[in-house]
């Protein structure tokens, strides 16, 4: 089966046959590229043109970040699942403006739904407090279909549900000081490039990680990642795993948030200041992307389908209802967490 891989460390990524040999300096590491679904490159790292090559023929994505954590690019091969066909019903469903509200809200209500169903977990765990938090969120909630259906020009629609998006989110973000309990671990209010706290450096991180996940996701897909719904498409050049990702945050993301800061495994020392932000440090990242990854394999029973099935395989069913969905099969249904 196979799995990410993470390279943190500062060298050079080069081939040797078919396995991607990395030299520190220090330490040589040969892995095999048909053990490899993607590579994460969160190191200072040289590559050479050989190696872009055995990543193009074995249709391997790989994922940049800077030295301060930041994703800073994909290396995205020639796409080998081209479907003429589906990236016109995709141009087609970003065009017309009522097709493309429709899904833009779907994304919205799938995020919303993940968001009420992480708060309830906690509800459930006996933290108080968290009920008047659940009560914005569903009057906010209510308003999905109004935006949806007002008669506004299009990207005025789209910009209100942005905006609605980003109320929720700030209600939900509001409640995590009463389920994380660690003064450490404040939220103030979400800042990014640089992020002021502790914890806007995680949320950060992990929702660079979980856009990349996406993508990667999309790659093997007939989906073009460059038309997106909610997140307009322009000049960047993926936005439909943004949109997807979306719906995943609470329950990937913000899961692995709680749960590490709830088990002690990152505390302040984790974290540094540099460039006007802080920063997470290399151990951090590491501690992170390792509990990222156990999160990703973690095998739960699909409802519909009824047979285990991990979060990362859970991304591509989501897509494929994407594809249904443009294809005029299925209506799409977002995913709705029910642990």
């Amino acid at each position: 089966m196979k799995k990410p891989l993470y390279l943190f460390s500062n060298g050079q990524i080069s081939r040797k046959d078919n396995t991607v040999y990395f030299d520190t300096g220090k330490e040589k590491k040969y892995v095999p590229i048909e053990g490899i679904s993607d590579l994460y490159i969160l190191g200072e790292v040289d590559v050479t043109k050989k190696f872009l090559e055995l990543a193009s023929q074995t249709e391997t994505l790989i994922h940049f970040f800077n030295y301060y954590g930041y994703y800073v690019g994909t290396f995205y091969p020639r796409e080998h699942l081209n479907s003429g066909y589906l990236l016109l019903r995709q141009a087609e469903h970003y065009l017309d403006p009522e097709k493309r509200i429709r899904l833009a809200a779907l994304f919205v209500s799938g995020a919303t739904r993940n968001i009420r169903q992480v708060i309830k977990y906690y509800m459930n765990r006996g933290i108080s407090g968290l009920e008047p938090t659940l009560s914005r969120i569903d009057g906010l909630a209510e308003t999905i279909s109004n935006v949806r259906q007002a008669k506004e020009q299009e990207e005025k629609r789209i910009e209100e549900l942005m905006a609605l998006e980003g109320n929720i989110r700030e209600s939900y973000y509001s409640a995590f000081d009463r389920i994380i309990k660690n003064p450490d671990f404040r939220f103030g209010a979400r800042s990014r490039r640089p992020p002021r706290n502790n914890l806007n450096a995680l949320i950060s991180f992990g929702n660079s990680l979980l856009y990349t996940a996406v993508l990667s996701e999309i790659y093997k897909t007939h989906l073009d990642p460059r038309i997106g719904y909610l997140h307009a498409t322009n000049f960047r050049r993926f936005t439909l795993n943004l949109d997807v990702a979306e719906v995943f945050k609470p329950v990937i993301v913000d899961r692995v948030i709680f749960t590490l800061v709830d088990r002690g495994v990152l505390s302040n020392d984790d974290f540094e200041e540099e460039s006007g932000g802080i920063m997470m440090k290399e151990a951090a990242r590491k501690k992170f992307v390792a509990e990222f990854d156990k999160r990703m394999e973690t095998v739960i029973t699909h409802r519909k389908i009824g047979r285990p099935v991990s979060y990362r395989r859970l991304i591509r069913l989501e897509l494929y209802k994407v594809e249904k969905h443009l294809m005029g099969e299925q209506e799409y249904e977002p995913f709705s967490s029910q642990w």
